[in-house]
């Protein structure tokens, strides 16, 4: 995409611009209406700048520094035309001469990876010890990051609850999935059998994300599909933060 304007390369993080402080900030304020926002301009599509067929060779190496690693579902979740026989030949082609190389680094990604040498470095940097406790992690559910539903399938215990979707979260313990936060936060869907030993980190994370800002509220009313008051997971919200209510446990920031 591309905008007619500059403001939005020039103005500093949304959330972060300040804003003017009125005494009597009134619905048509002048003063308001005068802030920078990091959004303003026209924003259009900036496709027809590049005509004609897609460069292939820049397009491969634009996968390879965009992902680090570059699998078959990785290139069907980016949309390309053509799928992954549109870029093999040019990944192998760049092997070829060096500049990135091809091996059976993901499990389960399929065996023809291509991969950056920095980035299968950082994969065997972050490789988890026996002794180290699982880091948790919470996503929003549709994040290119998160790649459970897209480049991964759901655990089978998820059945089809778990969805990548606006306003829904994943929270993973040492990159594995954990807990699905249904969008608005209503229900709770354990990716694994319940237990205490990763229900505590799990919940301990989710609660922390929604302090720091990451959602407004939350009111849990169903867990793995039954009411929450009703299962084993109450205690532990309670134990994590969230305060009980008439059938539901609720949590605010």
């Amino acid at each position: 995409m591309t905008n007619d304007a500059w403001t939005p390369l020039r103005a500093g993080r949304r959330y972060q611009t300040p804003r003017p402080v009125s005494r009597r900030a009134t619905r048509f304020s002048r003063r308001r209406s005068a802030g920078i926002t990091a959004t303003q301009g026209r924003w259009s599509l900036a496709d027809r700048l590049f005509a004609g067929a897609t460069d292939r060779r820049a397009l491969a190496e634009l996968l390879l520094e965009r992902q680090g690693i570059v699998t078959r579902d990785s290139v069907r979740g980016e949309g390309i035309p053509g799928g992954y026989s549109a870029v093999y030949g040019e990944l192998r082609a760049l092997e070829t001469i060096g500049i990135c190389r091809r091996g059976y680094f993901v499990e389960g990604l399929g065996g023809a990876q291509f991969a950056l040498a920095g980035a299968v470095e950082r994969l065997r940097e972050l490789r988890a010890r026996e002794d180290e406790e699982p880091e948790p992690l919470v996503l929003a559910a549709p994040d290119p990051a998160q790649p459970y539903g897209a480049a991964l399938p759901w655990p089978k215990r998820a059945g089809a609850r778990a969805a990548r979707v606006a306003g829904a979260q994943v929270i993973l313990l040492g990159g594995k999935p954990a807990l699905f936060v249904e969008r608005g936060g209503r229900s709770l869907v354990p990716l694994r059998d319940p237990d205490e030993e990763w229900l505590r980190p799990a919940l301990a994370a989710l609660v922390e994300h929604v302090r720091a800002g990451g959602a407004k509220r939350l009111a849990v009313e169903r867990f793995d599909g039954q009411p929450v008051g009703e299962t084993e997971v109450m205690p532990l919200l309670l134990e994590a933060g969230f305060v009980a209510g008439p059938r539901r446990a609720v949590l605010r920031p």
